[in-house]
Parts: C-alpha cells; structure tokens; sequence
C-alpha cells in the first residue's frame, strides 16, 4: 500500500473525473420525454384474492 501515498493524486483525479462525467450524464436525462414515453405503458394489473381486507374500520 505504499503506492497509495506517492500516487494519491492520480486516484483523486480519476474519482474526479468519474463524478464530472456522472454529473454530465445525470443532466442529459429528460424527464418529460421519459413521461411522455411512459404513457403509453399499461401498468400490470394487481388482482390477489389474498386480499381480505374490510374497506372502512368497523364501528365501535
């Protein structure tokens, strides 16, 4: 591990490097496109008859 102290600047730009290019790729991303392409996506149907559940609280 004694590489790590002669070298340490080499890791810290590397570390910089990866966290520009995330931040450059986070701020392409297009929600509203994602939305638009999104509605024409059916959501999967949830029936489970496991569930019992009363729909109001009973009365005291």
């Amino acid at each position: 591990m004694e590489w790590i102290k002669d070298y340490w600047w080499i890791i810290l730009i590397i570390l910089l490097g990866i966290f520009i290019n995330t931040v450059k790729a986070l701020n392409k991303l297009n929600f509203n496109a994602y939305m638009k392409k999104k509605k024409g996506i059916k959501p999967i149907p949830y029936h489970d008859d496991d569930d019992n559940w009363p729909k109001h609280p009973p009365k005291s």
